[in-house]
């Protein structure tokens, strides 16, 4: 059994603390590791290869750090250049293996769901193996227990079927995300599990119901892969033959339509952490019901959920709200309401707001940078540069830049210049001039940067040499 991770999501329902370059998956928020890290930590056990992931190529030195640091080992990493929903994904990692001969059990898993109980993990995924090595397409449901309004539902037969295991059931219908009188029927009838979004079947069986039933998505996906380069594990999905490709998730394009849909099911403390009334319902609790995160102070407030990121917040007489600030904006909600902070997003990208892209810290896989002050013509960031790491050799047309390092020792190039500075000294980078900064130390390199010009904007650079493969035409994000 092969595990196939999905990691192409953007979270945006957990606003403002998951944004599109790092969203919640490589975030750690019901414990000390990322949802992403939690995922690939509980598959660590016999009769489980190595993962193949599929992510956002934008998100792949993000993957590949949240790897390391663990030391988490994958067997392959497919680069989407942008997302086109669960079945292209899934094909594209089908089409991989019988390409090369392989044909295992795929255990499709989204990177970023919570599961509390390990051994009915495994439980069920016994049962689930069961089915789907005799041809069975199979999806983990999750008994509504409660009247959700953010979760699809599955409605099953419920009575033993000749044609399927004891405890397996065949799926009847597919139902959308139902307003609240309809999810409170589905509870009470006891025929319906929550879609998880998790599956197993073998890979050949899955491309044999999807060739049958979205001929399209088979075909660019089978044309896409062809064109795509790969390097060592990774596989860059070529751009433009996946832009052909129709957006559609398993469930429409295939387990709706196919007749051996079948739902194994598990009470695993399972949860897909969509939004904020589920980190609430996931954490420990105070004795009057708050979650509580960072520099807070709650005062007659019952139910609520409090994340800070580092300045002091309080509330005051509040009843069932979330409260969530980072450096750069602050969401407030009523619990109830909290599926909607994904219309906040779309009115924000509308109004092509960054803070729906990234945090005031941006990630980059020589460290990071963080955005101090900025004005009419010129930026303050803190940048931090990792042992042994380096930016990439650029210039640019209309800024120049003063470098103060604070701690550790940078490598400095200048045109035909390089040197070394240690802590507080500085240098001045002219415009036009062509520049590098690294770090040959030992500790973190911290420096302030100061820019000044006439355009300060993010694609004022022009990459001459960088060793993470980011001079290619469209990579023009910072350093």
């Amino acid at each position: 059994m092969i595990p196939v991770i999905l990691s192409g999501g953007s979270g945006s329902r957990l606003w403002p603390l998951s944004r599109k370059q790092f969203p919640k998956q490589f975030l750690a928020l019901t414990g000390e590791h990322t949802l992403f890290q939690q995922t690939l930590q509980r598959l660590a056990f016999d009769g489980m290869q190595k993962p193949l992931l599929v992510c956002n190529k934008d998100h792949r030195f993000i993957v590949r750090e949240q790897l390391d640091s663990l030391a988490l080992p994958i067997q392959g990493l497919l680069l989407e250049p942008f997302g086109r929903n669960t079945a292209p994904a899934v094909a594209l990692a089908a089409m991989k293996l019988v390409a090369e001969g392989r044909d295992e059990l795929m255990l499709v898993l989204p990177a970023d769901h919570v599961i509390d109980d390990q051994k009915s993990f495994q439980r069920a995924l016994a049962l689930a193996t069961t089915a789907a090595e005799q041809g069975e397409m199979v999806l983990f449901g999750v008994p509504a227990t409660s009247p959700e309004t953010g979760y699809g539902y599955i409605k099953c037969d419920m009575a033993a079927r000749d044609d399927l295991n004891e405890g397996v059931k065949r799926v009847m219908q597919f139902v959308e995300k139902p307003d609240a009188e309809r999810a409170v029927s589905f509870v009470e009838s006891g025929d319906y599990f929550w879609n998880s979004g998790m599956f197993l079947f073998r890979a050949s069986r899955f491309l044999e119901e999807l060739k049958k039933h979205d001929a399209d998505i088979y075909d660019t996906c089978l044309l896409t892969l062809e064109r795509s380069n790969v390097e060592g594990d990774e596989i860059s999905i070529d751009a433009a033959t996946f832009a052909c490709c129709p957006e559609n998730s398993i469930d429409y394009a295939v387990m709706e339509k196919t007749e051996h849909a079948c739902v194994v099911p598990m009470s695993a403390g399972w949860s897909d952490v969509g939004c904020w009334s589920s980190i609430w319902d996931v954490h420990d609790k105070d004795e009057n019901g708050n979650v509580l995160k960072g520099d807070v102070m709650v005062e007659d407030s019952r139910n609520c959920l409090v994340h800070g990121n580092g300045k002091l917040v309080t509330i005051l007489g509040l009843d069932n709200i979330v409260v969530v600030e980072t450096k750069d904006a602050i969401m407030i909600a009523h619990k109830d309401k909290v599926q909607n902070v994904k219309k906040l997003v779309q009115r924000l990208d509308a109004d092509s707001r960054p803070e729906t892209q990234n945090h005031c810290a941006v990630y980059r896989p020589w460290g990071c940078y963080d955005s101090v002050d900025m004005g009419g013509r010129f930026q303050v960031k803190r940048i931090s540069v990792k042992p042994g790491a380096q930016l990439s050799l650029q210039m640019h047309h209309h800024r120049a830049e003063h470098w103060i390092v604070v701690s550790g020792t940078a490598q400095v190039t200048c045109n035909e210049k390089t040197f070394l500075l240690t802590e507080n000294q500085s240098t001045y980078i002219p415009i036009t001039a062509v520049h590098r900064l690294a770090n040959p130390g030992k500790i973190p390199l911290e420096i302030i940067e100061v820019q000044s010009g006439s355009y300060l904007g993010e694609d004022d650079i022009e990459r001459l040499e960088d060793v993470y493969g980011r001079t290619a035409a469209g990579l023009k994000t910072t350093a």
